[in-house]
């Protein structure tokens, strides 16, 4: 299977370099997501290090107007396919230095039931499907205030 992104020109550092002038184009954030890719770090470090709160593209997109816009992007798109790209090869290896919070949610048991099947349907763990989801960009009108 060939890897999902191929840059044009790969960098001869083994260390993402950050731009030292941050300029704001989806280019620029899939050429450094991609440099962290190649490393072949874990998807919990990739996540953190490039999509994380204090990640590369938080700090190029900073604003929550700059994120939204970033998100539509197929530069996006492409960043996400990253992430599950790494998630598959993680599932042989599990040597991620990313600790682990658990949480518990509430929700109805029709939902559970469905999330359920749906893992089951896919051939995965209930886990690895809500992760999956919860790693999925959602409209804020599709949220409810709390």
């Amino acid at each position: 299977m060939s890897e999902l992104y191929h840059p044009a020109e790969e960098t001869q550092s083994d260390q993402p370099s950050e731009p030292s002038e941050v300029v704001k184009q989806p280019q620029d954030a899939i050429r450094v997501a991609a440099e962290f890719f190649h490393q072949g770090k874990d998807w919990a470090t990739f996540y953190r290090e490039v999509l994380g709160v204090d990640g590369v593209i938080r700090r190029m997109f900073p604003s929550s107007e700059e994120a939204k816009k970033f998100e539509l992007t197929m530069e996006f798109a492409e960043i996400q396919q990253m992430v599950a790209k790494l998630r598959e090869r993680s599932k042989q290896q599990s040597d991620s230095d990313e600790p682990t919070s658990v949480i518990t949610v509430r929700l109805p048991k029709s939902l559970h039931q469905s999330l359920r099947a749906e893992a089951h349907q896919k051939r995965t763990s209930m886990n690895q499907l809500c992760i999956s989801k919860l790693l999925q960009i959602i409209d804020n009108k599709l949220v409810p205030p709390g």
